[in-house]
């Protein structure tokens, strides 16, 4: 058989990702904030791109109109739980539904076995140099680098020493603490390591108490310290907070050589400190979740849900000036960014009303498929994942992944992520109708919550009293979401429930 080489046709389909679609599945799965961050730029980027103020003239009146004319208003934007809302589904466009997709809502939870620390009082560190407060620090911007350089700088070193300082206070991370390896500093920057460790020691002494540590149990021996309060049983506590984790009382008055008053006293102390100082100080501000749907009773019994407007970005194309500059342009550069301009607009101004319009959509067969939890609470929330909400409102799973992802709901029961109403199924002893694993979970929590010190349920037992619930569950499966739950296990609740008796 000859070799050589010759032209071949062949004639195929496959799927092409243009810069628009890409865009439009960005926008879905951004938050409103992320979506209110990105039209700003396109408003700075694109010259036929305005804000439509008008809208929101319009939504002040309507907030002013009476309840029927609001009704009216919101007609299109409600549904009823019996049935979905129609008009918002024949307005979903089929690009999204070319995509490939992606994995469910996790059900993973980090347990934790370390202290309760959530009660702590600021101590000794709540206040810096001349009576400053963490209020007043914080309103005027300053962060925890930028104060412990205050101090490095009055501090009376020499030039090596103030670099070295330098260098360690640009490792100190957000809680205060400074995890990095000092030999690692000292062969960087060509020092000595006891100068460099002389020189953290003088850094752990400035404001707030306890920074510059590099663990807790030096950051809580600094405000120990500092109160004239470490002594030798203060140190053995602090030494063995593990115990203390697992509230071994007793182990702990045997360590300490304390009695039971003097122990209860120490841990009392111990928890009035503060184990992240540097949170007193700067970074980003959290900003307040604002929910992008809004659900509630209707008079008929039913569930209506609408979009919440203000976080709903309105920008219109300036067709007028775009006929206007066209006329005027002469280069074909220049028509060409024009048009590219107008088109992006246009898909853009398409895109948003194509998100609210999906997000709208999901968010209603949600509800729909919750409804009970919306009646009457969390036990009764029903086991749903992203395929059965994808196949009742006809989308594909990664569209309905990436709506639910960084979207929030204000409902009768408060604001939840759209995700937190997709969850795993339990089966139901005799093959009844399965439990949501949120709803097992908050029954676990609601039998611990009733325990008494001489009536503390083992994991064992309470497979037994959810079986006659009828909750078929694994004994492990309990102690996994009692962990998630940071839920001590038995032995140590007893501990506690005694303790407090």
């Amino acid at each position: 058989m000859a070799l050589g080489p010759r032209l071949e046709l062949r004639q195929g389909q496959s799927l092409v990702m243009t810069p628009q679609l890409q865009q439009a599945i960005k926008l879905l799965q951004l938050s409103n904030l992320e979506l209110a961050e990105f039209v700003e730029n396109e408003l700075e980027r694109n010259p036929l791109l305005q804000r439509d103020d008008s809208s929101n003239a319009e939504n002040d009146d309507s907030r002013d109109a009476k309840s029927s004319d609001k009704e009216s208003n919101l007609e299109e934007l409600s549904i009823s739980a019996d049935a979905p809302n129609e008009a918002a589904s024949s307005a979903i466009d089929a690009d999204y539904e070319s995509m490939d997709p992606e994995s469910g809502p996790s059900e993973a939870a980090q347990a934790g076995g370390s202290i309760d620390w959530s009660r702590a009082g600021s101590g000794g560190s709540a206040s810096g140099p001349e009576g400053e407060s963490a209020i007043d620090r914080a309103a005027a911007g300053k962060t925890l680098a930028e104060h412990l350089s205050d101090q490095l700088a009055i501090a009376g070193r020499d030039p090596v020493d103030r670099l070295i300082g330098s260098a360690l206070i640009d490792l100190v991370d957000e809680d205060g603490y400074m995890r990095a390896d000092l030999a690692d500093v000292a062969d960087r920057l060509g020092a000595e390591l006891g100068r460099v460790e002389g020189v953290l020691a003088l850094l752990q002494t400035f404001e707030p108490t306890g920074v510059m540590a590099r663990n807790v149990k030096e950051c809580l021996r600094l405000q120990l310290m500092e109160r004239d309060r470490f002594d030798p049983a203060m140190a053995a506590l602090v030494n063995n907070l593990e115990l203390l984790a697992k509230h071994d009382y007793k182990k702990l008055q045997s360590v300490c050589g304390v009695d039971g008053d003097d122990l209860s006293e120490m841990i009392a102390e111990l928890r009035a400190l503060t184990p992240k100082p540097g949170l007193s100080f700067g970074g980003e501000t959290t900003a307040a979740i604002e929910p992008d749907v809004f659900v509630r009773e209707r008079p008929d019994g039913g569930w209506a849900v609408e979009l919440n407007s203000d976080t709903l970005p309105r920008v219109l194309v300036d067709s007028r000036y775009y006929a206007e500059v066209t006329k005027s342009a002469r280069k074909d550069s220049d028509k060409e960014f024009l048009t590219e301009c107008h088109q992006n607009a246009s898909w853009l101004v398409k895109s948003l009303d194509q998100r609210a319009r999906t997000i709208l959509k999901v968010a209603s067969e949600i509800v729909r498929q919750q409804d009970a939890f919306l009646a009457h609470g969390v036990e009764h929330l029903r086991p749903l994942n992203l395929k059965t909400v994808a196949d009742a409102i006809s989308m594909h799973e990664s569209t309905v992944s990436r709506v639910t992802s960084n979207k929030y709901v204000a409902t009768p029961r408060g604001l939840f992520e759209l995700k937190y109403f997709f969850t795993a199924s339990i089966p139901a002893a005799g093959g009844g109708e399965a439990f949501s694993a949120e709803a097992v979970r908050h029954k676990i929590k609601t039998l611990i919550d009733s325990e008494t010190a001489d009536a503390v349920l083992s994991d064992d037992r309470i497979v037994e009293i959810l079986l006659d619930e009828g909750v078929e569950i694994a004994r492990r499966t309990v102690a996994k979401y009692r962990e998630a739950m940071r839920i001590p296990s038995s032995v140590q609740r007893r501990r506690m429930l005694k303790r407090a008796s």
